[in-house]
């Protein structure tokens, strides 16, 4: 895969119009090192592009390993979508190693949960593609960009695929803010024409149930599971009043199979208008309880499949599986080890938006691995937990000479004892 990202790093057209001695492709792949190794900041990898210069060079197939300035320098001139050939190389081998269909869910579908999040913001610094925001009380301004992220994910799984992130920042030309619609219709647009024959299911928050937005993921082809509040959809709820006045709604208790003390409770009604706007665009309305103890759980959903007996129960775990866009990616992001609420820098143009895409990056890889790769599989688990497996990589990369990530692995698996000095062996 470090073969595979490289050569797609490759086929980036260079910005600069001199000869430089650091090539783009180099550039790209120190700055991917940077979050495939989980640097905390660059000048920690700075640090070890002076000290560990080997292992740089032989896993991650480099030549000149740029400073830390001289990466920003370079990368803020990347336009990221330019990255985009990356992800769909990774998720073509995942396609053809057959491991991707272990995610499959609900006749064939992939659930495609979306969510924004933000990871710059600043009174100072800003960037021409920075989003404002000026406090009404205090007076003060904030510059900040935000990213809507997207995975393939599984309600068994742990692994999330990670999908190419779209910007939610001032497009060229745009004087208004950007939005999280705006980029989740960009996003779908691109992965459509990356991917036209996926079946997915877009699973998406509160804010996306609406008479447009429904009517774009019908265009391109893709199926839905929106999260849906009375607050904001008074006239969808009224129909449900009507249809329950009339014994039109559907009703179903079900134990749970795992834990006798906890009930599952499902209401729906198929065939609702989404608003008095657009009477024309038809949903299926599915409430949900979880009982169990004093305190139920409550959850609501819209949807374009017919919901029936056979189908509430999934649908409502597909529903209920947009978590994992927060928990399994975000939170993972953020606390274990990819430092994603650090900045590494701003940049002029597009240098912010390049690390995290090339942070999500080393996140499809390192998921990659986890799905598909029973090395890394045994590695993981031999040392108990992903945060404790990256600092063991960092401290043999920092102590000894590696020519592939593959060795490295295997002296965690059993190269190695405490005491003792390293021991590798050929695979004879």
């Amino acid at each position: 895969m470090l073969r595979t990202v490289g050569s797609c790093f490759s086929k980036v057209a260079d910005h600069r119009t001199d000869y430089p001695d650091i090539t783009l492709r180099d550039a790209l792949m120190s700055g991917y090192a940077v979050f495939s190794l989980k640097a905390p900041s660059l000048l920690a990898f700075d640090k070890q592009r002076q000290e560990q210069e080997h292992n740089l060079r032989a896993i991650y197939h480099l030549l000149r390993i740029p400073c830390d300035t001289q990466m920003r320098t370079i990368l803020d001139g990347v336009n990221p979508e330019q990255l985009r050939r990356c992800f769909k190389a990774v998720f073509s081998s995942l396609q053809r190693g057959k491991a991707l269909e272990e995610m499959q869910y609900l006749d064939g579908h992939y659930l495609m949960l979306m969510d924004g999040t933000e990871y710059f913001s600043s009174e100072k610094l800003q960037s021409p593609f920075c989003m404002v925001k000026t406090s009404s009380e205090t007076g003060k301004t904030t510059y900040y960009l935000q990213t809507v992220g997207a995975a393939l994910a599984h309600p068994d799984r742990k692994e999330v695929i990670p999908l190419m992130p779209e910007p939610i920042s001032k497009q060229d030309g745009q004087t208004k803010n950007d939005c999280e619609l705006n980029a989740s219709r960009r996003l779908l647009a691109k992965f459509r024409k990356d991917h036209p024959h996926l079946k997915v299911i877009v699973c998406h928050d509160a804010i996306s149930p609406n008479g447009p937005y429904i009517r774009f993921l019908k265009n391109h082809d893709c199926r839905f599971i929106l999260s849906v509040k009375e607050s904001d959809h008074a006239h969808l709820f009224k129909q449900l009043d009507v249809a329950i006045e009339r014994a039109e709604v559907k009703d179903l208790l079900l134990e749970d199979t795992k834990d006798p003390q906890k009930l599952h409770g499902f209401r729906w009604v198929n065939g609702l208008s989404i608003n008095a706007s657009h009477k024309d665009v038809r949903v299926n309305l599915l409430e949900y309880w979880q009982l169990r103890g004093e305190d139920p759980k409550y959850f609501s959903w819209v949807t374009d499949f017919i919901l029936t007996p056979d189908n509430v129960y999934q649908i409502m775990r597909g529903g209920r599986a947009r978590w994992k866009i927060e928990n399994e990616t975000f939170n993972t992001l953020k606390n274990q080890g990819y430092n994603f609420e650090h900045n590494y820098g701003l940049g002029a143009k597009y240098l912010s938006m390049v690390f995290v895409t090339l942070m999500m990056l080393a996140f499809l890889v390192d998921q990659t691995q986890q799905l598909s790769c029973t090395l890394f599989q045994s590695v993981w688990k031999k040392v108990g937990s992903k945060k404790a497996l990256w600092e063991k990589i960092r401290a043999l990369f920092d102590c000894f000479l590696f020519d592939s990530m593959e060795m490295l692995y295997l002296a965690i698996l059993h190269g190695f004892q405490k005491g003792r000095p390293l021991i590798l062996w050929d695979d004879s």
